[in-house]
């Protein structure tokens, strides 16, 4: 496995998330928590253009990852280094760090800072979400966590396998917690208690805001139990998605998206962003 990781081929990568998001496409099919209203593809096809600018902008600042690791693994750097691991528990915690400070606090960070929401909020948005909706980042947001990443690894010492086993598994999970499925009521609760389970992060692109805000993490959910930022919804059926001042129809389209961090925010959304 660490050869592999080590050696993986950038179309094995592609060929994992689109593998992944084709199945779930179909998963999200047979047994939907919502049915889908609107046009399925155009939808899709608004969320796939910021995947593909999502990636652009991940290949863009690849050489910055790769370095950081390289350097932390050649000179032993990082806290994970200190501790003297075996393998293993290495890469768990590595794993774990990652998601830490790569996904969940980058996250809690955007809802907190005015300026820095206003580029994730095109992410609530969406009024459909489905596993097409886990990349639907602002280039610039994707620029945060790039940089929220190169953080993580250069603080905890991360050998590129494990960076690359890391970045398979969080975009799979995103494109799982993110997806249009009905899993059973145990089996969702169940999972929550060890990874963002699907019902869990519905909870999060809720249009209320206490529930906008929690529910941060992407691959462990112990983040949330951990900090505090976790909340439950029995009924996920209830919940109403996007955000109240975004329902117009133009902004499920590719261009007003982009703009929305340099559009003049309505009354509305500048007391939101005062509150995040």
């Amino acid at each position: 496995m660490i050869d592999f990781f080590e050696h993986i081929p950038s179309y094995y990568r592609t060929v994992i998330l689109v593998a992944g998001l084709v199945l779930l496409w179909i998963i999200e099919g047979v047994i939907p928590r919502l049915q889908f209203r609107g046009d399925k593809y155009r939808h899709a096809g608004t969320n796939l253009f910021f995947t593909l600018t999502t990636a652009i902008v991940n290949l863009g600042f690849a050489f910055l990852i790769v370095k950081a690791s390289e350097w932390t693994t050649e000179k032993q750097f990082g806290l994970l280094y200190l501790l003297r691991l075996p393998v293993w528990l290495h890469a768990v915690l590595a794993i774990m760090m990652m998601d830490f400070i790569g996904a969940y606090l980058v996250h809690y960070i955007q809802h907190k800072i005015a300026w820095m929401w206003h580029f994730h909020k095109i992410h609530h948005i969406d009024k459909a979400v489905d596993a097409t909706t886990a990349l639907r980042h602002h280039p610039v947001e994707s620029v945060f966590r790039v940089v929220a990443l190169f953080a993580a690894i250069a603080a905890m010492g991360v050998p590129i396998w494990m960076v690359m086993l890391y970045q398979s598994v969080s975009a799979f999970l995103s494109q799982f917690n993110h997806a249009n499925i009905r899993l059973p009521y145990w089996a969702d609760k169940g999972l929550s208690w060890i990874i963002v389970s699907p019902d869990m992060h519905k909870v999060h692109h809720s249009r209320h805001q206490p529930e906008t805000d929690s529910n941060y993490a992407n691959i462990f959910s112990i983040w949330d139990r951990l900090f505090g930022t976790f909340v439950s919804v029995k009924d996920t059926t209830s919940l109403k998605y996007g955000l109240d001042e975004y329902q117009d129809a133009r902004y499920e389209q590719i261009g007003p998206l982009l703009k929305v961090p340099w559009e003049e925010a309505p009354e509305h959304d500048q007391q939101t962003s005062l509150q995040q």
